[in-house]
């Protein structure tokens, strides 16, 4: 599982064996929160079964979500690399079965192993270069820019059709573009009545490419 995302994915499967082989499984009740912004808890999450949102919020309770992470993904990676307080909050949105592997555990894995070292360092400066592209979004698209960009960077290929799978409401996705619920849900009446996307029990479908602008 861990070998199918970025800080894992150049990973042999013996090493991502040396990870997990003394990790634990913990189940979570709905609207737990996992991970308080600030803490400095120094573990990585894996997520068997359920959902989470990882979010940030600010002192009057207004909250911006960062992503939604269903099986098979995972956070707070960055705590296994540095010792900084963690820098989102997450909260599980349905009952969810969590992998944990601890920074001692995970620095034991890569003790004596440079290679494996160097193969995290190169996925992981991937990453900066995709959080770039996303704040270069954020400053220079327009709503419907960012709204349409997220559902392309959600969806994925089911059975030849472009799928989010995650069931998302669209204050969900208002939070994610930093816009108000009205004006998401504006934009994606039109996209449905022109049937560039179908939603059917928060799910999204992209039938065809989106328009370049609305």
């Amino acid at each position: 599982m861990l070998n199918k995302h970025y800080v894992f994915s150049e990973l042999a499967p013996k090493e991502t064996e040396r990870l997990t082989q003394h990790s634990t499984t913990r189940t979570y009740h709905a609207n737990t929160i996992l991970i308080s912004e600030g803490d400095t808890t120094d573990s990585l999450y894996v997520v068997l079964e359920g959902k989470v949102k990882v979010f940030a919020s600010d002192h009057q309770g207004k909250e911006v979500i960062l992503n939604i992470l269903g099986p098979g993904e995972y956070f707070g990676e960055l705590a296994l690399l540095d010792d900084q307080p963690r820098s989102a909050s997450v909260k599980t949105m349905v009952q969810t079965k969590l992998m944990v592997i601890t920074k001692n555990d995970f620095k034991k894995s890569l003790a004596g192993d440079p290679e494996m070292a160097y193969k995290l360092i190169k996925v992981l400066i991937g990453r900066v270069r995709a959080l770039t592209s996303n704040v270069k979004s954020l400053a220079l698209l327009d709503v419907y820019g960012r709204v349409a960009r997220n559902l392309l960077d959600l969806a994925e290929n089911v059975d030849d059709e472009m799928v989010i799978v995650q069931k998302l409401t669209h204050q969900d996705i208002a939070d994610m573009v930093g816009a108000s619920r009205e004006m998401v849900s504006r934009i994606l009446k039109d996209l449905v009545s022109g049937g560039y996307i179908t939603i059917k029990n928060k799910r999204y479908t992209i039938n065809e490419k989106l328009p370049p602008g609305w």
